[in-house]
């Protein structure tokens, strides 16, 4: 078992640099990235599934999604591009996972929002009883980084069941879904911040809320007017949100900036003492 203070170096993995941590610090940077990764998940999956037949869209969606994982997994540690090429494709098949309940096998989103959420709660259990720790500044195994991209996925479904009942089943529209999760995500923020709660609980509630956030803003830019929406459409807000991604994204690769310190040392080029001095 490994320790939840540190990296396990007794072993090495095929899959995952032992040591390497596989996860963005959790800055600024990182929030914004997030929402904007999760509102393209919404508006690419609500793109591909009306662009062409539906069932070859989830099945591209989940190809996708595999492929895009199975790239992070082998990085062998956190890279810009892996990480959140993998987030965004996670937020696509995630999205098309929770449609396809409702849509394809007509299950009221209360229902698929509660499944999701007790999946995710499943996923969370069994991470915590088998590593003892849910912090991300752990995850530097590769059964942590399973554990970690299912905890992800799970988020993505639930948050999408959930931004659907709030703007669908409860008729508030997609403005006010937008202002309601806003309000929420404050929550656990202020709660880190100022009122000293748990770092763990309030990321990862923080997380799931960015969901639900991001994807009623794609949906209230895309949507028609007659239902709430600003009426740009699916195809131009995915445009715009694909931009933004690979602006910041770009970014942040080039100056690794959001490298987590324990993995930006090890990975640095060490400097030569007569230069330095």
């Amino acid at each position: 078992m490994n320790s939840p203070s540190g990296p396990d170096r007794s072993s090495s993995s095929l899959l995952t640099r032992a040591g390497a941590l596989r996860v963005p610090e959790i800055a600024a940077a990182f929030w914004i990235v997030k929402g904007l990764s999760t509102a393209i998940g919404e508006s690419g999956s609500d793109f591909l599934v009306t662009a062409m037949d539906p069932p070859i869209a989830v099945a591209l969606g989940f190809i996708g999604f595999v492929a895009a994982l199975a790239l992070q997994i082998r990085a062998g540690r956190y890279i810009a591009w892996t990480y959140w090429l993998a987030v965004v494709a996670v937020g696509v098949f995630g999205t098309m996972a929770a449609d396809v309940m409702h849509v394809a096998l007509g299950v009221p989103y209360p229902v698929s929002t509660a499944f999701y959420a007790a999946a995710l709660a499943a996923v969370f259990l069994l991470w915590q009883r088998t590593e003892h720790t849910l912090s991300i500044h752990t995850i530097d195994t590769p059964r942590r980084e399973l554990f970690y991209w299912a905890a992800v996925a799970a988020t993505f479904a639930m948050g999408t069941a959930l931004g659907d009942f709030t703007a669908y089943s409860l008729h508030l529209g997609y403005g006010a879904s937008v202002a309601i999760f806003a309000v929420l995500i404050t929550i656990p923020a202020i709660g880190y911040r100022w009122l000293g709660w748990n770092p763990i609980l309030c990321f990862w509630t923080a997380y799931v809320i960015t969901r639900p956030l991001g994807a009623s803003v794609a949906d209230w830019l895309a949507k028609p007017r007659d239902v709430s929406g600003v009426g740009l459409g699916d195809g131009p807000v995915l445009a715009i949100l694909g931009v933004l991604i690979v602006a910041l994204v770009t970014y942040l690769a080039v100056t690794k900036s959001d490298v987590q310190q324990s993995d930006r040392a090890e990975s640095a080029p060490r400097e030569d003492p007569v230069v330095r001095r």
